[in-house]
């Protein structure tokens, strides 16, 4: 497959650090046939939690519908039209700084960090319908269902960052920050565990009969087949007098090289987002950095949500 022959990406990003009245992400379409960026929303709503970390600040997971694409923010799922007009908007009481999102059939799975939580929104109905609460009891792992329209809920908590989602026709996969492992729901909503995972880890997912993910921490994306050996490859850097921001938060959270964000393009090519906001790809059976395109050398500005683009 040539650059030219690649699909279209869409991404969202997270601005950390940025302060009130500053943008906090946006959401842009990369064509790596030649290169080029087009931003299609700036993220700059009043509405923001400030308390830290990335929290509220920018737009996270992408799904889409026929027509429609669906885009998270914290506690809020957002419906655009292709052409990025805003059709609606959805929040729910149960839904707090949400990360990833994945569509099965009329089914939108979202994560719910701040409450340790799965929710799903009837894309039909637009109803947020279902909802699953992640807890442990000594070594194992327990998914206890809840009502999202109802009250007694779930605690607010945010013990396990789950910040992961993957629906496929064999299972529901999860994962989050503190997790330890990709953990599976079966159709009797029993939580279990796939793989084990490393701390801090994004975008956990199973692949080739294996385990893909972002490991954050190490700055590296690693692909671990079942037999053989792992693929590990290294979240590209720059020279930090290019960096724009460097320094600004206080936090220290803000840096380049923080994996997050990853689109499996075929087999062998998975794009991969990164702090200072870039889409990598990358050949896991070469092990090689194919190309890159950066959007902006502020290190503030991280990649969140990453998808092939299906619209022409």
């Amino acid at each position: 497959m040539t650059l030219d022959d690649l699909p279209k990406l869409i991404a969202t990003s997270v601005v950390r650090g940025s302060q009130k009245g500053q943008s906090h992400g946006g959401v842009f379409t990369i064509n790596f046939s030649d290169r080029s960026v087009e931003q299609h929303i700036d993220w700059n709503t009043g509405d923001i939690d400030f308390s830290g970390r990335g929290w509220d600040r920018g737009l996270r997971g992408i799904e889409f519908t026929d027509e429609a694409v669906w885009i998270a923010a914290s506690d809020e799922l957002f419906c655009y039209s292709r052409d990025f007009e805003l059709i609606a908007s959805y929040r729910n009481e149960y839904l707090k700084h949400c990360h990833e999102i994945s569509r099965r059939d009329h089914l939108l799975f979202l994560t719910s960090t701040g409450y340790d939580s799965l929710l799903v929104f009837n894309l039909e109905t637009k109803v947020f319908i279902w909802g699953l609460y992640i807890s442990r009891n000594g070594r194992q792992w327990v998914g206890q269902r809840f009502d999202p329209l109802a009250r007694g809920g779930p605690p607010f908590s945010n013990n396990y960052h789950i910040n992961m989602v993957h629906v496929a026709s064999d299972g529901i996969y999860f994962s989050g920050l503190n997790t330890g492992a990709l953990l599976t729901l079966n159709s009797a909503i029993e939580v279990s565990e796939y793989c084990s995972l490393p701390t801090g880890c994004h975008n956990a997912r199973p692949f080739r009969g294996g385990v893909i993910f972002n490991d954050t921490q190490s700055d590296v994306i690693r692909f671990v087949p079942r037999s053989g050996d792992e693929s590990v490859l290294k979240i590209i850097t720059y020279d930090p007098m290019e960096l724009e921001h460097a320094g600004v938060d206080d936090a220290r959270v803000a840096r380049q090289g923080f994996g997050r964000g990853m689109c499996v393009i075929t087999d062998t090519l998975v794009a991969v987002g990164s702090s200072p906001s870039t889409i990598t790809l990358y050949d896991l059976d070469s092990r090689k950095r194919v190309t890159a395109v950066n959007l902006t050398m502020d290190v503030r500005n991280a990649i969140h949500g990453l998808e092939i683009w299906p619209f022409n």
